[in-house]
């Protein structure tokens, strides 16, 4: 099948948007992708609604518009016909995560969206999850070891968006998945806040500082990280306050460097260290945030791209393939992904 899918992550950036095509098993061909950014506009309205389920509702279909804008961009881009297309995976914004609570919320109307492209469309992936007991992330592991099938293993795959997770793959396939803590999104704060730009383009304001090691093991004494997977995070369960007082470099150094242990963090949760670790997601672009995680994790560190991967479309394939399972009736979680008392395949389908 000819999938499509629609990604937006909680580093609020814009709409990755990619096609694939799969069997929704071991077989994928990428094919076009492109990523639209969200307007200053738009991405003030969508932080304004984080954990606020009134703010969300109100720019739920400001956001739906936002990726049929994508969708209609990348089929013009790439001289598609849409009645190619079978299916588009919509994943939605991610504005509200507690899965202690039950609870996960991303907006994003799929029958909007399926009515604005003329194609059906498949959304709300998590909600299955957690009703039968997961976390409802994370969900690209699948795709993962997809993609993964031909590399040497036990192999860790690191997205590093405004949460980070990995995807652990053993010899034998096993998955084993949870988020690791912040990724980019503490550092977006801290940029914002001290400096009025969005992100810290090239790693370039935190590699002027340096660490402050009493504020980093401050940080590192959360109890997440001790917490047994499969486990997973809201964007703001971290707060980019516990470096307050730093200087604005310094406190972006030591915030890089939290990322950085923080999936350092995680192999004391893996049945075996991988043997290498592949970066995907915003913060591979980041060289002072991939330097950290080289001197940390003692194993090749290395993008996604290193294996021939599109590492800023990797999560926008990722719901095009998880698409396509939902429509075979495939799992697209399982209990060592995210907890679930047994495979899941989720999401909602919607028609033109």
């Amino acid at each position: 099948m000819r999938a499509l899918g629609l990604m937006s992550g909680t580093s609020l950036d814009g709409v990755d948007a990619a096609i694939v095509e799969t069997d929704g098993e071991d077989r994928v061909t990428a094919g076009a992708c492109l990523t639209m950014p969200y307007d200053d506009a738009l991405r003030a309205r969508l932080r304004a609604a984080l954990g606020d389920p009134a703010a969300g509702q109100a720019v739920e279909a400001a956001l739906t518009d936002a990726h049929a804008a994508a969708v209609e961009a990348l089929l013009a881009a790439g001289g598609i016909d849409r009645r190619t297309i079978d299916v588009v995976g919509f994943h939605g914004q991610t504005v509200l995560h507690r899965p202690a609570e039950g609870r996960t919320w991303q907006i994003g109307d799929g029958a909007r969206l399926a009515r604005a492209t003329g194609i059906r469309v498949v959304n709300d992936f998590r909600s299955a999850d957690l009703r039968a007991g997961g976390q409802g992330a994370p969900l690209a592991p699948a795709y993962h070891r997809a993609l993964a099938a031909g590399l040497s293993k036990p192999l860790a795959v690191v997205n590093v968006g405004g949460v980070a997770n990995v995807t652990w793959i053993g010899t034998d396939g096993e998955l084993i998945a949870f988020d690791t803590g912040p990724g980019n999104a503490l550092i977006d704060d801290w940029l914002l806040e001290h400096t009025g730009r969005p992100i810290d383009a090239g790693g370039t304001l935190a590699q002027q500082g340096a660490i402050d090691a009493p504020v980093l093991a401050r940080m590192l004494r959360h109890g997440y990280f001790d917490e047994p997977p499969p486990k997973s995070l809201d964007r703001n369960d971290f707060d980019a306050a516990a470096a307050a007082g730093l200087s604005p470099a310094d406190g972006a150094r030591t915030l890089t460097a939290f990322t950085a242990r923080a999936i350092a963090a995680a192999v004391r949760h893996f049945p075996a260290p991988p043997l290498r670790w592949l970066i995907c997601g915003g913060g591979r672009h980041n060289p002072t945030l991939m330097a950290e995680l080289a001197g940390v994790l003692h194993r090749p560190v290395e993008p996604v791209e290193a294996v021939g991967w599109r590492g800023d479309s990797l999560e926008a394939e990722a719901f095009a393939y998880l698409a396509v399972r939902v429509l075979k009736g495939l799992p697209t979680s399982f209990p060592s992904t995210t907890g679930a008392r047994q495979p899941v395949s989720g999401g909602q389908a919607h028609l033109p």
